[in-house]
Parts: C-alpha cells; sequence; structure tokens
C-alpha cells in the first residue's frame, strides 16, 4: 500500500486541480480560451432587460458608487472635464476610486466589469503632473504620424497610470473655420493631415496583427486603452463655426472632407466612435439613423460601439430635454450603444425600460448595442484584468514623456516671418547678450500656453495649476548665464526705450476656453496684448510669440514685428519654445491651417476660389540649428 500512495496521492491532488480551474470558469463567457463570438452568446444569453440597459448607461464620476454600480449594474463611469476624485489627486487616489466602483460593478449577479472613460485629449489633461502634450492644432502642423503615435502611446500608460482603461480620443474633426471654439481640437482643415494623424489611435490601443480582421475594435493589453474617434460627423464645418451648430454641405462633401478619417480609424481597429452635438443639414447626428446605423455600422462595418456626447440625446430636441422619453427613442433607434447620461441615470434607465416594453424600441436594438459594448469589453482584456493596481504610476509625468512634448512643441511650431527681409534674419536669436527683454501676458503662464481642457474642463490662467516650464522660464534656462532676462509682462514705450534691451521676445495670445466658450467672431489676441506688441515692437527688435489655439488677428501688427511664430497650445513643456527660438533646433513645422488676412473672408480653406491668405496653407518658414 505503502508504494501506491504516492502515485494516488498524486491522481488526488491532478482532479482536485481541474475541478478548482473548471470552477475558475463557472461560465463560457468567463472563459479567456473561447472564442470571442461564444463568450458573447453565452454572456448575452444570461442576462436580463435591466442588465442590458445597464450595460448602456454611462454615469458621471459624481454620482457614481459602488452601491449605485451593483443595483444599476451600470456599465461605464466617466469623467467629465475638471471631475476628480480631489484637487491634486495621486495617481494611487485615481486608482482607487476607479476600483472602488469597479468592485460595485463586479458584485452583481454575472460581474460584468465597467469601463471608466476620460478625456484624454492632449495627454492625460484632466490628472495633476501629467504631461500635457500639445492641441491637435499643433500636431496637424508636424505632419508626423510616428511622433503622433508615439503620444498616443505615452498618453495610453498615463491613462492607465490612473486605472483608467479609456480614453475620447481622438478628435478628429475637419474644422473648416477657426471662429469654432473647438477648431484646436483638430489637426487641420485638411482631412488628408486629419487621416495622417489617426496614426494616433495604435499608439492608444496597441497595433492590431497584421491579419487581424477590419473594422473589430482592438486594444492590445494592460499598458493601451480603448480609444474614441470623434465627433461623427461634419463638427468641424458648422455655420460660421458656432459650436453645435448646423454643418450644410451636400452628401459628396461631407464623404469628401468630413468622412474619410473615420475610415482609417475603423481600419485601425478604433474600439469607440462618439456622436457629434452638431446637425447634418438640419438633422441632429444624435438621431441620424442613416449615418450611424446604414453608413457607419452596416456600410463601413463598425464592430465596436457608438457612445453618445455628453447629454446629447438630451439636445435632440431644443430646448434640451423638452422631451427626453422621444429623446431616448431617436437615439438609441439611430443606433448610439452607449448613452453618456451622465447624472439623470434613473430617468434614462426608466425611460429606456418602458419604450422597450412597449415595442417602441425593438429588443432587437438593445441587444445589438450590448453586443457591442461586451466585443470592446472582451477585446481589451478587461473581465481578465478588471482591478488597476499602482504599477504604472511612474508613468504620470514621467521624464521620457515630458521629453517626448518637448520635441512635439518644437516640431509644432510655425516660423511666420524672420527679419525686415531674408537677408537679415532675426531668429536664431543669439543666447549671449547683455540684457533682453521677455514681455506678454503668456510668458510666464503655464495655464494659458495648455489651453482649455487642462485641469479644468474650460482650462485656467496662471502656473498654479499643474507642473509644467513655462516660455520665460525655458528661456532663462537657454540663454548664457552672463544674459539678464528682464520680465515685464506689460511695458509701456518709455520703459522699453530705457532699458538699452538687445532684443525683446513678447509672448501673447488667447486665455483658456472649450468648446461653445471658444466660439469668436473676431478672433483677436486677448488685451493687453496688442497694446503690448505696439509697446515692444515698436521700440526695438521684436520675436512676437503667438499662443493660441487658431490663426488671430495678426496683421495689423506684422508691420511692427521683426519674427513671428506660431506656438499654437504647446502644453506643459515651453522648453520647446525655447529650442527653435535660440537656434538648439531648426523651425520645420509648416502651416495645417490657412492664416486669414481679416474675419471677413471666412471661412476660407485652400482650394477655395476666394483664397487670398496672409500666410497660406502649408506655409513656413525653415532655419537650421545654430552651429
Amino acid at each position: 500500500m505503502a508504494k501506491n500512495s504516492i502515485p494516488v496521492l498524486g491522481l488526488l491532488l491532478l482532479c482536485c486541480f481541474a475541478s478548482i480551474t473548471e470552477a475558475t470558469y463557472k461560465y463560457k463567457y468567463q472563459d479567456p480560451k473561447k472564442p470571442l463570438g461564444a463568450r458573447i452568446r453565452d454572456l448575452m444569453g444570461r442576462m436580463t432587460l435591466e442588465e442590458k440597459i445597464g450595460q448602456m448607461t454611462q454615469i458621471e464620476r459624481a454620482v457614481a458608487t459602488a452601491d449605485v454600480m451593483k443595483k444599476y449594474f451600470i456599465g461605464s463611469v466617466l469623467s467629465g472635464g475638471g471631475s476628480v476624485p480631489a484637487p491634486q489627486a495621486t495617481a494611487e487616489a485615481w486608482v482607487n476610486m476607479v476600483n472602488e466602483m469597479q468592485k460595485g460593478a463586479l458584485s452583481t449577479r454575472l460581474g460584468i466589469p465597467m469601463i471608466y472613460g476620460i478625456d484624454a485629449v492632449h495627454g492625460h489633461n484632466n490628472v495633476y503632473k501629467a504631461t500635457i502634450f500639445p492641441h491637435n492644432v499643433g500636431l496637424g502642423v508636424t505632419r508626423d504620424p510616428a511622433l503622433i503615435k508615439k503620444i498616443g502611446a505615452a498618453t495610453a500608460l498615463e491613462v492607465r497610470a490612473t486605472g483608467i482603461p479609456y480614453a475620447f480620443a481622438p478628435c478628429i474633426a475637419v474644422c473648416r473655420d477657426p471662429r469654432w471654439g473647438r477648431c484646436y481640437e483638430s489637426y487641420s482643415e485638411d482631412h488628408k493631415i486629419v487621416q495622417l494623424m489617426t496614426e494616433i489611435i495604435p499608439g492608444l490601443q496597441g497595433e492590431p496583427p497584421k491579419n487581424y480582421r477590419k473594422g473589430v475594435p482592438f486594444v492590445a493589453g494592460k499598458k493601451n486603452v480603448a480609444a474614441c474617434a470623434k465627433h461623427y460627423v461634419g463638427d468641424g464645418g458648422t455655420t460660421k463655426g458656432i459650436n453645435e451648430n448646423n454643418t450644410v454641405i451636400n452628401e459628396n462633401g461631407l464623404y469628401s472632407i468630413h468622412m474619410p478619417a473615420y475610415y482609417n480609424s475603423i481600419y485601425k481597429g478604433v474600439s469607440t466612435i462618439m456622436v457629434s452635438y452638431s446637425s447634418w443639414n438640419g438633422q441632429k447626428m444624435h438621431a441620424n439613423k442613416k449615418l450611424i446605423t446604414d453608413f457607419l455600422k452596416n456600410t463601413l462595418h463598425f464592430r465596436g460601439f457608438v457612445i453618445s456626447d455628453w447629454e446629447g440625446i438630451d439636445r435632440i430636441t431644443s430646448p434640451p430635454h423638452a422631451n427626453y422619453t422621444y429623446s431616448i427613442q431617436a437615439g438609441v433607434n439611430a443606433g448610439i450603444d452607449m448613452i453618456m447620461v451622465p447624472n439623470n441615470f434613473n430617468e434614462f434607465i426608466d425611460g429606456l425600460t418602458q419604450l422597450v416594453k412597449k415595442n417602441v424600441i425593438p429588443l432587437s436594438r438593445i441587444d445589438d448595442a450590448v453586443k457591442r459594448i461586451l466585443r470592446v469589453k472582451f477585446t481589451m482584456g478587461l473581465f481578465e484584468n478588471p482591478i488597476a493596481d499602482n504599477s504604472l504610476a511612474n508613468q504620470l509625468g514621467s521624464q521620457e514623456h515630458r521629453e517626448l512634448a518637448r520635441e512635439a512643441v518644437r516640431k509644432s511650431l510655425v516660423l511666420l516671418k524672420n527679419g525686415k527681409s531674408a537677408a537679415y534674419p532675426l531668429l536664431p536669436l543669439p543666447k549671449k547678450a547683455p540684457k533682453i527683454l521677455v514681455a506678454g501676458s503668456h510668458a510666464d503662464n503655464l495655464g494659458n500656453q495648455c489651453g482649455g481642457w487642462t485641469i479644468q474642463w474650460q482650462g485656467v490662467s496662471g502656473n498654479e495649476l499643474t507642473s509644467g516650464t513655462t516660455i520665460l522660464q525655458a528661456i532663462k534656462n537657454t540663454v548664457d548665464p552672463t544674459t539678464q532676462v528682464v520680465f515685464n509682462a506689460n511695458p509701456d514705450a518709455p520703459f522699453v526705450k530705457s532699458n538699452q534691451f538687445s532684443y525683446a521676445i513678447v509672448v501673447v495670445g488667447e486665455v483658456p476656453y472649450a468648446e461653445t466658450f471658444g466660439d469668436s467672431l473676431n478672433l483677436t489676441i486677448s488685451e493687453p496684448g496688442p497694446s503690448t506688441i505696439n509697446n515692444v515692437c515698436g521700440a526695438i527688435k521684436c520675436v512676437v510669440v503667438v499662443v493660441s489655439g487658431r490663426p488671430v488677428v495678426i496683421q495689423p501688427y506684422l508691420d511692427k514685428i521683426e519674427a513671428l511664430v506660431a506656438a499654437w497650445l504647446p502644453g506643459s513643456e515651453g522648453q520647446g519654445v525655447a529650442d527653435a527660438l535660440f537656434g538648439d533646433y531648426g523651425f520645420t513645422g509648416k502651416l495645417a491651417r490657412t492664416w486669414f488676412k481679416t474675419v471677413d473672408q471666412l471661412p476660407m480653406n485652400v482650394g477655395d476660389k476666394h483664397y487670398d491668405p496672409l500666410f497660406p496653407f502649408g506655409f513656413g518658414l525653415v532655419t537650421k540649428p545654430s552651429a
């Protein structure tokens, strides 16, 4: 007996191990080795209507608790702009908050994990000490898809560092009118550049294998995030650039200008697509079944899920929320799969439930939505790895990412003027000079250089918002130790003339804004910018650096300005501006937007018959690095 005891014991242990393994995967949908389709079908077959509608519901973190997640089977939570667990919250605090909600979702009968989403539109911009990359208006200038892919990968790591697996990015709008308050979220007025920049998607999500089925969402793993192409479709073409307004264009124009980047995004495996607030020829996009279901899903074979914008279905009616039952019906029947509610989730859940029970919304439409949501969750490995950890905390604002952002800044700069003539360039500036003047409202203002969608939804002026390097600090870091740098935000002419400055750097532009708050019919530089330009550049040699989310009125001051640089909204790494000003690197950027003479010319885009710009699309002077 003794001789046989060890083999018998081994056999018993093997049987126990096998039973434990089987117990781990009680249901087919829990087994990662099963085919994706089989897992979806198995889980769908077990779900009640209540559980399905919960999956379609995305709520704001401010109203989300573990109990709410469990009671209503909530499928997704988001942070709106500036919605954080605490001011200056650490990566660990974010992870703990996300995990608390996730545990609520996992404690439900079927344990379907929720997906947490956040706007990470130029880096992980809601989060304190994250790397803030240039806004898209600057990145389009680079025409460098390899750089943009690296930015996507870096952003994904920083988002994952806070326990979040889903980013509402990229914005692939084609801004056709700079009066639009979201123009800085667009890479270009030219759809070809926007298409090129969709390379940020495999940066965010990871590169799909070569044989991967096109149109199916793809997320490589725990260091990547699900991406969201937005805003579908035509958001950059509204009349007079008014946010959420009507895009008046024929079908050919819509498909040839505003749609192409969606082809690229779907081809690259984008997980989700967000619908635009805007209308197309009078019909709200959130209610446009032809474009959402018939074209996006059926013609382009997009297999991920379609998500609404913030209270997007409410705005199907005017005024918003005037007939919420109709809004739910119109939005869901149009093909929207996940609804960004974000606060009144009881009203949405009750309304959708009643519409399904009355057969106003067919159950087949609900099933299509839930299959798509589950497909993304399964594909990104959320069922296997629902709980986040702190292993990536050191990625948040890492030096490597800041160096990448600095590279993006210098490549996104456009040199528009350099000297009174080509024979006498002002740039690159000498590092060694007795005394130089730095002036302007944006020279020592990190918030102004980051713009909107930074820490707060609308952004915030000042230097207290997060970590980074202002342009003034960058200049001080770069010049010779013997050079005296004098900063005066708005000096008068006598001060400038009496101080014997070798030259001046004037940094002016727009103050932060986002969305409708940025809509502008005049596109002027914020005061006291114009007076600073006149006082300084009227007295000594000056280079003007414009920090803005779009081209602004500059023609009236151009004769006084010796050199002019468009810096767009460079983000946290102002050192990239000094890199080019002082010749450590050359200027290489080319305008991805037309720079108008007067706002009366707008809208004006390359190829228009009345094209008469101050600086044309593709313009940009090139300099070589100093020896």
